[in-house]
């Protein structure tokens, strides 16, 4: 059985008060979010749903430390994450959270343990223990057998599955997913979607993930909605 997601008894991994993101474009300044008020406490598996525009990835990005709020507060495990300079948030996202796309964002020239290790270069881990942690990865996935083969001698879930070792090797706090199933089959995604919940539940990874689907939404403890670039709505599972 996984953690609690009661946020009145859990630590808010995640804590955002009042946070608004603005993109200038040309001589237009254009509010994605308005003063969004949301906490996430650890272990959670929350689902973010709303129409194409309504500013979901946006809340992605900026929980990932991919893009800076325009205003408000944005914590993660208490550090917030928005002062940090350019290297301080890359050596940040390295060091705490996995990111995983619609696109598996494979090198193709790489086998699929090499894949795997990519993060793990700009560590300072010698050649055998990234190895050794890639290898415990891939078996995680349930993708041993396949550490040799290159992206295009996979199937689409099995290199989903490789990103997804990908994005557990360094052992993250929180893992950010975009569209995870976007491109895969019901079958894959629920096959996926499945790994993604036992990673949740047996592991405590914090899982943030964006989706359009409502059967992809049913596998995460909660489901926070939103509407041109607002909190509408918010259910648990």
């Amino acid at each position: 059985m996984g953690p609690s997601t009661d946020a009145g008894t859990l630590f808010a991994l995640v804590e955002i008060r009042a946070l608004t993101k603005t993109y200038v474009r040309g001589k237009q300044s254009v509010e994605v979010l308005h003063g969004i008020d949301l906490d996430i406490p650890e272990g959670d598996f929350v689902a973010l749903m709303g129409p194409s525009g309504s500013g979901k990835t946006t809340l992605l990005n900026l929980i990932g430390g991919l893009d800076s709020p325009t205003a408000g507060v944005l914590k993660i495990d208490g550090d917030r994450i928005e002062e940090h300079s350019r290297d301080e948030l890359a050596a940040w996202r390295s060091a705490t959270v996995g990111f995983i796309f619609q696109s598996y964002n494979l090198m193709p020239v790489l086998s699929a343990m090499k894949n795997v290790e990519l993060p793990l270069l700009l560590t300072d881990m010698t050649r055998s223990e990234r190895t050794r942690r890639a290898a415990v990865a891939l078996e995680l996935v349930g993708l041993s057998d396949r550490a040799s083969h290159k992206p295009n001698e996979l199937s689409g879930g099995q290199q989903q599955r490789v990103a997804i070792a990908r994005a557990l090797v360094s052992d993250p706090r929180i893992l950010i997913c975009d569209e995870p199933t976007g491109d895969l089959d019901r079958k894959t995604a629920d096959e996926i979607l499945g790994l993604l919940r036992r990673l949740n539940e047996e592991f405590g990874k914090t899982i943030v993930m964006v989706t359009h689907d409502p059967a992809a939404a049913k596998y995460a403890r909660r489901v926070v909605h939103l509407d041109k670039g607002t909190l509408v709505d918010e259910a648990s599972h």
